[in-house]
């Protein structure tokens, strides 16, 4: 006789109440951003970051190739480099969206897997739509070794923590990537075009393309958006993925907890 599981639900009395096991996540999401944080600064230790570092870029650079996809433009290709660099080349598309989608397209991305890390099924969900990704973006960088190496790797962690725990790990898994992308993204734009002022950048081109304001005006209207992505993350992981986790581990892939 199968054992008789009881749930008992959580009530909250405002949808931005927030239940023990969201408690939980957000303060696994607080550690992992001070983890990253450090690990960024300390010499040597920085390598644990490198290959997500990558798979930031790629997310930047597959954003860039997916909006001129939409735009009708024809991708030609996808490139990452060893020094955390990256260039997609398309030709047609709509500028004015295309520019902007590596920096805002990888921040909500990152801000979807972190609303996603609230719960095992929208893990689940979100680790096989990653991995419709990583297949576009395999046939797009197919002549760049580093994208397919990085990519494979990536997809075997995937699996295996799909795995692990009753597939507990790759709920923290995919809370990890996500708080990873949006501090990487956020950094990356506050980095190169309000501290460094680069010369070019997506942001620069767009300033041209526009034809008002310097790029590091642009810079700063991303860089905000960026942070509400990533505040929207969290604030959509409290009040849509409410299920206690002895409910969601207890339930099979997608079926709807009665």
């Amino acid at each position: 006789m199968p054992p008789a599981y009881i749930y008992v639900r959580a009530e909250k009395d405002s949808p931005l109440d927030v239940t023990p096991d969201q408690r939980n996540t957000i303060i696994v999401a607080c550690v992992y951003a001070v983890a990253i944080m450090i690990l960024w600064v300390v010499p040597y230790l920085n390598m644990v970051l490198y290959p997500f570092k990558l798979l930031t870029v790629g997310f930047h650079e597959f954003s860039h190739a997916l909006a001129g996809v939409l735009t009708c433009a024809k991708i030609e290709s996808i490139e990452l480099d060893p020094d955390e660099g990256g260039a997609t080349r398309m030709r047609g598309g709509i500028s004015l969206l295309t520019l902007p989608a590596g920096y805002l397209g990888s921040s909500l991305i990152g801000a979807i897997l972190i609303a996603c890390g609230f719960d095992e099924r929208a893990s689940k969900v979100a680790s096989i739509v990653v991995g419709v990704f990583f297949v576009m973006m395999l046939w797009w960088a197919r002549r760049n070794l580093l994208t397919w190496v990085l990519i494979i790797c990536m997809a075997g962690l995937f699996v295996l923590f799909w795995f692990v725990a009753d597939s507990v790990a790759l709920r923290y898994f995919v809370l990890f990537i996500g708080v990873m992308n949006c501090l990487y993204s956020v950094w990356d734009i506050f980095d190169d075009l309000v501290l460094r002022k680069v010369n070019e950048s997506d942001a620069s081109a767009f300033a041209r393309v526009v034809g008002c304001c310097p790029a590091q005006v642009w810079g700063f209207i991303w860089l905000l958006i960026s942070i509400a992505f990533f505040v929207g993350g969290i604030l959509v992981g409290i009040v849509v993925f409410t299920t206690p986790v002895s409910e969601q581990q207890a339930s099979n892939f997608l079926d709807v907890p009665t």
